[in-house]
């Protein structure tokens, strides 16, 4: 495994030189959780999707640690966090980890960047204790049931049967769909960072998950599109769109738009993530949208 380890327990441990930052940990009520915390200033909750973790924040978090304060965390099932048995790995699921998370750790004055499935759980975490957040930072992300013919045929095609052994035994959403997922070619090393916490089977499960959730939490989401222009609409937002992504269109914008009465853009030459693709220019959206 180039630029990666394995720990002496058989976990995965990141190369220091990409991943720099000082592991913590949380003991939520679903299992450890990993999370940086990295910097001071104005806090920034960062919040990833399917099949990352907090390491694809890394070039953001280095960016803007001098003046904020980053965390990161790894949901149950992905990253350094536990792999519990007994949890679900469902969306309402990862949601309430982070609202616990936000609690223990007592922060206020929040700006959530929510990608991928990171929006649909950070904006249920922002409703259910707005008082802690100020702005939000959402990219290629949604919070309303699926609408869009194409993402609901990704959906019944990653949960069919074969699809989840595809899932399950190849590591597909490592191997096969992020390098399709990136304008710029991941490096070997940075693959590998993402291939680490999955190395086996066993390890898959919440990255399996993700894709049944698209058509099984419509209700979660139904109920979470009702609430969040009335919860949340009036919190500045910032958008950091790639517009060369095929599954979150620059179109998808426009329901922000709509919720939303202060809304920026900032559009991106990228693709699905963000982060691997325009890092810097994210960053220097964030400080300029947040200040500090």
């Amino acid at each position: 495994m180039s630029g990666a380890a394995q720990s002496a327990g058989g976990g995965f441990r990141p190369d220091p030189r990409l991943f720099p930052f000082e592991s913590r940990w949380f003991e939520s009520r679903a299992g450890r959780i990993h999370y940086i915390d990295e910097g001071d200033g104005p806090p920034i909750l960062f919040l990833h999707g399917n099949p990352t973790w907090s390491f694809l924040y890394r070039g953001i978090v280095l960016r803007l640690r001098d003046r904020f304060r980053c965390l990161a965390l790894d949901y149950p099932g992905f990253g350094l966090s536990a792999h519990p048995r007994s949890y679900g790995y469902t969306a309402a699921e990862h949601a309430e980890v982070v609202t616990e998370f936000v609690r223990a750790l007592g922060l206020q004055g929040l700006t959530l960047m929510g990608q991928d499935w990171g929006g649909p759980i950070g904006l249920r975490t922002a409703l259910d204790q707005p008082s802690r957040f100020e702005r939000l930072v959402m990219g290629n992300t949604w919070y309303w049931p699926l609408d869009r013919l194409t993402m609901r045929l990704f959906a019944r095609a990653m949960s069919t049967a074969f699809m989840q052994r595809q899932i399950y035994n190849r590591n597909f959403f490592v191997e096969q769909i992020m390098p399709r997922a990136v304008k710029h070619r991941l490096a070997p090393e940075v693959l590998d960072h993402y291939r680490g916490p999955f190395p086996t089977i066993d390890s898959r499960t919440g990255v399996a998950e993700f894709p049944r959730e698209l058509t099984r939490a419509e209700r979660w989401l139904r109920e979470l599109a009702a609430e969040v222009p009335h919860g949340l609409g009036h919190l500045p937002l910032l958008l950091t769109w790639g517009v060369h992504d095929p599954a979150f269109p620059p179109s998808m914008m426009d329901r922000f738009r709509a919720d939303f009465a202060h809304v920026e853009v900032v559009r991106l030459d990228a693709k699905h993530y963000i982060q691997e693709d325009a890092p810097a220019e994210i960053a220097d959206a964030i400080r300029g949208f947040v200040g500090g």
